[in-house]
């Protein structure tokens, strides 16, 4: 299962919009350049971003984006969803009852994936935004860190 970059870029996109936005409002363009996000790209995210409750635009000069909710309460699982990207592994359709074979029955490995699913959606979910920013996320083997805001020390 990959990612696409509509789902990784939104959430490239959120983590430094909650970086950057504590003093005021984002420039998209601002983002694009430290993000090396396409303008337009990022423009057609923040749209579906603001439909899904995400981000607030503000106009005028001095404009951009803000965070719609504190980052504490955003979960990476949302920002996904919000930019329509599918959380799956399996080529059928999510909780049908019939298989994604030509005669509609389910693979052999069908529950495997589906599984592999579940268990991303869950741990998306249990990240929030707050989390990536304060490098509360760990890599390889772990989920998170000992303590809050605690850094990695080299393997």
């Amino acid at each position: 299962m990959r990612l696409s970059t509509k789902g990784r870029y939104a959430v490239m996109a959120m983590v430094d919009l909650a970086r950057h936005g504590a003093d005021g409002p984002v420039a998209l363009a601002d983002i694009a350049l430290r993000q090396e996000i396409s303008l337009p790209y990022l423009e057609q995210l923040f749209a579906k971003l603001r439909r899904g409750g995400l981000v607030r635009s503000v106009r005028g000069p001095g404009g951009g984006y803000l965070m719609a909710r504190p980052c504490g309460t955003v979960r990476i699982s949302d920002i996904i969803f919000a930019v329509d990207e599918p959380i799956q592994a399996t080529r059928c359709e999510k909780h049908s009852p019939l298989g994604c074979h030509s005669d509609k029955s389910r693979c052999l490995t069908h529950d495997l994936w589906e599984e592999l699913g579940n268990q991303i959606h869950m741990y998306l979910s249990s990240v929030t935004v707050e989390d990536v920013v304060n490098r509360r996320v760990l890599g390889s083997s772990h989920l998170f860190s000992a303590g809050q805001g605690a850094t990695v020390a080299a393997e």
